[in-house]
């Protein structure tokens, strides 16, 4: 039976006691009116079922020296546990309408399309928190630069890239750190495995034969003219995530030094067709990467998780995206599994309070803005603060933790070639690779987001680095950029290096837990 995308049979036997479920009165304030109107006008809609329980469920507490994945792998076992218990009696109840469904666990809902008497009945339900819509958001992806850079252009080759120069990823690699051991998973629009620089760090890549299992999933349900539905092996039907992680862990071995991390290994999961993901697809991915299964959805394990996942992505309530709060406990959860979540601040400034999707706006994901070659804020890099209603009681609400280089950045992009692209994408892969390469120095900050974080945000350029010319002057709140940190810029631009040089200061535990 497939883990999170074939139809979901709940066992028969306790059918007659559970099909009519809760006998409560309608309750229409459940169901988002766009779902209503949708019903009503198509017949039939696609929906998600949200359950009222979304916490992430209490682990019990570990010694300070225990492996980390002893953690997720009790966290994933309870998360499965308690939707299969509180989405029984929802399960058994659709499985007799003959409706399909695909029932998630790393957010307590299930996704299903269905009618407007469909929408009233579940309504009535006890189980059931809210009916939301799961519409197809168009990603605001970015478009091969046509302009060149100061130094080269679009698709000349620099040897090594410069923002990868610029966070001196290469004086990490001739301490003989490259990022071996640790793994990099992304969620994006596919990747194109084969690609020279992608190939030789592909996880599921023996050197002779390709295993997809575990190392690649698909969450797009449909066929486009690139990429087949349920791909069985890694499809890019944009380029974008292609472009992300040749510039996480990339490189061809020659020329094209174009990852940060090129010693580690990659796995990646398609979150968008064609530039549009939904909220389900990008669900689906966040619980394949904290358990990741065979082809057939079968069989997780989350001790395959990686290590870190850069994200690309938003999910605009402005668009549709109302299960905002059901995507933060997701990053809430794959951040207790001890996964670094990095995630793009957006391209919607140079105003303030222009970071306003998750996962970018949740405190457990790490929020990267966009720096040019000459460490300036790039003019579309978002801004913050959060709005009050939004933020918690944490003094600083900026929610730009780090910056990195996102403008004119090339990395690899069509099946064989190269591209430059300028976007805070792009930044955020740098950050992706270089926490690999810290990691990668000190195993035992695998399963500890929280150290790695305040290790590149310690460690972070303040010197020369600023806003744009436009904005020199820019107040955010009651921060300037001469505040640090602050919501323009966060911490500072990133420093591989010297995030290197205090990872290997710090000190194990007792007991190192790892791959």
């Amino acid at each position: 039976m497939s883990f999170c995308r074939q139809i979901v049979l709940a066992t028969a036997t306790t059918a007659a006691a559970l099909l009519a479920g809760p006998a409560l009165a309608a309750s229409p304030s459940k169901v988002n009116p766009d779902l209503v109107q949708a019903a009503r006008t198509h017949g039939k809609v696609e929906a998600l079922i949200v359950l009222a329980d979304q916490a992430t469920p209490t682990v019990a507490p570990l010694a300070a020296d225990a492996d980390y994945k002893q953690r997720r792998r009790a966290l994933v076992q309870s998360l499965r546990a308690r939707a299969d218990s509180q989405q029984l009696s929802l399960r058994i109840w659709l499985d007799s309408r003959g409706i399909a469904y695909r029932a998630f666990w790393i957010a307590n809902m299930v996704q299903a399309t269905l009618s407007a008497d469909d929408l009233d009945a579940l309504a009535a339900r006890s189980e059931v928190a809210r009916l939301e819509t799961n519409p197809a958001i168009a990603a605001k992806l970015p478009q091969p630069d046509r302009a060149p850079m100061a130094q080269a252009g679009p698709d000349a080759t620099l040897a090594v890239e410069w923002g990868v120069a610029k966070i001196r990823a290469p004086e990490v690699w001739a301490a003989g750190i490259t990022g071996q051991g640790v793994v990099i998973g992304g969620a994006d629009t596919g990747y194109r495995w084969a690609h020279p620089a992608l190939q030789p760090h592909y996880r599921g890549w023996t050197g002779t034969t390709a295993d997809h299992n575990y190392n690649w999933h698909d969450a797009i349900g449909a066929a486009n003219s690139l990429c087949p539905a349920n791909s069985p092996a890694p499809c890019d039907d944009n380029g974008h995530g292609t472009h992300t992680a040749g510039t996480f862990a990339g490189g061809d071995g020659g020329t094209n030094q174009i990852g940060v991390a090129p010693g580690a290994k990659w796995i990646g999961c398609r979150n968008m067709n064609a530039g549009n993901g939904t909220p389900a697809t990008y669900i689906d991915c966040m619980q394949w990467m904290l358990a990741p299964t065979d082809l057939a959805g079968n069989n997780p394990d989350p001790d395959l998780a990686p290590d870190i996942i850069s994200n690309s992505w938003g999910c605009p309530v402005s668009e549709g995206c109302t299960v905002g709060n059901e995507l933060t406990q997701a990053v809430g959860h794959l951040n207790t599994a001890g996964i670094l979540f990095v995630a793009a601040a957006g391209n919607s400034g140079p105003q303030c309070n222009t970071i306003s999707d998750a996962p970018a706006t949740d405190f457990a994901a790490f929020t990267v803005g966009a720096t040019d070659i000459n460490d300036r804020l790039a003019s579309y890099s978002s801004r913050g603060p959060l709005s009050v209603a939004r933020a918690n009681s944490r003094a600083y609400i900026g929610k730009v933790d780090i910056s990195a280089p996102g403008s004119s950045v090339r990395s690899a992009y069509s099946a064989t070639g190269y591209s430059s692209l300028s976007g805070t994408s792009m930044a955020t892969p740098h950050v992706a690779g270089a926490a690999a390469l810290v990691m990668s120095a000190a195993p035992w900050l695998k399963g500890q987001p929280a150290l790695v974080m305040k290790l590149l945000r310690q460690t972070a350029q303040r010197t020369g680095i600023a806003n744009t010319s436009s904005q020199a002057n820019q107040v955010c709140g009651n921060w300037t950029a001469a505040n640090w940190p602050n919501p323009m810029i966060g911490w500072g631009r990133l420093d591989a290096y010297a995030a290197y040089q205090a990872a290997v200061q710090t000190q194990p535990p007792r007991a190192v837990g790892g791959r």
